[in-house]
């Protein structure tokens, strides 16, 4: 991954100087970056920070200046792929892989080499030294870092490294001790000033809203409501009686949820509670479900539908509450084994009936439940399947020794390491048909095409259906119709429940004629 100018770290290794160690040489490089291509540039802006981490004698004062031109000069490229990673439908495996790994290992190298140099500061620097007037930018700039490679581990859905924040911990204990936690400094760029501390409470709450749940996009877009909300959380250094999360700087382990005190006071320990911010999501969540729009004031790096603000934040305002959610089912504890095949192609093979209770020719995935509840499964996959595997998926679910199959949503997906992964799953009815819906205004039934779709059958209000509908399928002003029993069906559109690209999942009244 992102090899670009490889061994050549070993290569300089050998000798005193380092190209980039000449500032005309840098100006040189910067320059010749291509400008329409990003993969191309941060490719070859990833080489050279490669080439960088081979270079022990490489002077700390200049490698941070060095970083600090490659971060900017890469930055219209990072936004660029990221804008392409979360709003190209349906890429491929290997594309998807592609935009994750130039970002994700970009941040890794950055975020590698700004350990570096805050290594070097010093109250008396010498020749290659950083003074510690630097500390400031610098943990900002590392804290931002080793906050993009969470983010983007996240995107992934894991695995998620508890020396991360280890290593986040460490970057603001330095600050602190220098009492440059709370300096403000401006990034070149960016609006506004920001803190040490205010970037590492961005990631610990980013942390401790449960993103797990959320697709990708929706990520992003809950990384900037935390940071607009910012303001309105309390962020302390000794617990209060209503504090809701809590991190210790000098563990490997995520913010914690405070369900009981830690063991003892530490004075590593940090604080937060939701304060203000609450109301304020709350409020702004109450205008968009009224139809009202974004606050100018609020930067969310795009233009996004009010359905996944308003989603995101009913996520937000529940994770990030006084009192957050608790689960609404027990758990069982089990361990059999589940036949599962993902899309409404497959779902509408099995619940046809046509083709026996295991048709062959679909592949089926084989997973272990390790949990049931009223609402659904925990599952553990032993292998990851292929690229369909995300939030929000739909599948079909067989136990094992039975004959009936379920209709599911995966809701919740983590990644253990990179072969294994948990997921949640929602059931969406345990009893489903499949039939072929036509528009019921069409001129003649018999000629009209078939729309596949799954009628759920249980879990409904009285005399109403949830139909599962290929995407762009549901439309309020269009009923649709379908055979029963030599009877026509006819469903008239209330709501449309759920939208993804793969389907759709409506709401309808149910009336018999004929």
């Amino acid at each position: 991954m992102l090899n670009k100018v490889a061994n050549l770290g070993g290569l300089f290794a050998q000798k005193s100087e380092h190209p980039l160690a000449d500032a005309r040489e840098l100006r040189k490089v910067l320059a010749e970056l291509p400008k329409d291509n990003a993969f191309k540039t941060l490719d070859e802006i990833a080489g050279w920070l490669e080439s960088l981490a081979g270079v022990a004698e490489f002077p700390a004062d200049r490698l941070y200046e060095v970083l600090q031109q490659f971060e900017e000069a890469a930055a219209p490229h990072l936004k660029r792929l990221s804008q392409e990673y979360f709003y190209t439908a349906r890429l491929s495996k290997s594309e998807e892989k592609r935009l994750w790994s130039i970002n994700y290992g970009f941040w890794t190298l950055l975020a590698d080499a700004y350990e570096r140099c805050l290594q070097a500061v010093s109250d008396k620097p010498r020749a290659g030294e950083l003074a510690k007037s630097a500390l400031p930018l610098l943990t900002v700039r590392l804290i931002i870092a080793l906050g993009r490679k969470l983010k983007w581990e996240q995107f992934h859905y894991g695995p998620l490294s508890g020396e991360l924040w280890r290593r986040l911990g460490a970057a603001l204990l330095a600050a602190e001790a220098a009492d440059a936690g709370g300096k403000a400094v401006a990034l070149p760029g960016r609006s506004g000033m920001s803190t040490p501390v205010q970037e590492y409470q961005k990631v610990m709450l980013f942390q401790a809203a449960s993103l797990d749940s959320l697709l990708p996009v929706e990520i992003e877009v809950a990384e900037r409501l935390i940071a607009h909300f910012l303001p309105g959380f309390v962020y302390t250094e000794k617990v209060l009686v209503d504090s809701v999360y809590w991190s210790d700087l000098t563990l490997a382990q995520p913010p914690q949820r405070l369900a009981r005190m830690p063991a003892r006071a530490q004075a590593t320990q940090r604080f937060i509670k939701p304060g203000p911010a609450h109301a304020e999501m709350l409020t702004m969540l109450d205008s968009l479900e009224r139809g009202g729009d974004v606050p100018a004031e609020i930067s969310l790096g795009a233009a996004y539908p009010a359905k996944l603000l308003i989603r995101v934040l009913r996520h937000l305002t529940a994770y990030l509450a006084p009192v957050p959610p608790q689960r609404q089912h027990d758990r069982h504890r089990v361990k059999h084994r589940m036949s599962v095949l993902h899309g409404l192609v497959n779902a509408f093979v099995v619940f046809s009936g046509e083709f026996g209770g295991r048709p062959a020719g679909l592949q089926m995935e084989s997973w272990v439940v390790e949990n049931v509840s009223r609402g659904g499964f925990g599952a553990l996959l032993s292998s990851i399947p292929g690229e369909w595997l995300r939030v929000g998926a739909l599948i079909a679910m067989q136990p094992e020794g039975g004959d009936n199959w379920l209709v599911g949503v995966i809701r919740r997906c983590h990644r253990e390491t990179e072969n294994d992964a948990r997921v949640g799953i929602q059931v969406l009815a345990r009893q489903a048909v499949s039939v072929e819906l036509r528009i019921r205004s069409a001129s003649s039934y018999a000629a009209a095409a078939g729309v596949p779709a799954l009628l759920l059958q249980d879990g409904n209000a009285a005399d109403e259906l949830r139909v599962v509908l290929p995407p762009a399928t549901f439309d309020l002003r269009e009923s649709l119709e379908y055979a029963e029993a030599g009877r026509r069906v006819s469903l008239t559109p209330l709501a449309l429940i759920e939208q993804t690209g793969d389907y759709e999942v409506g709401r309808y009244r149910r009336s018999v004629s004929g």
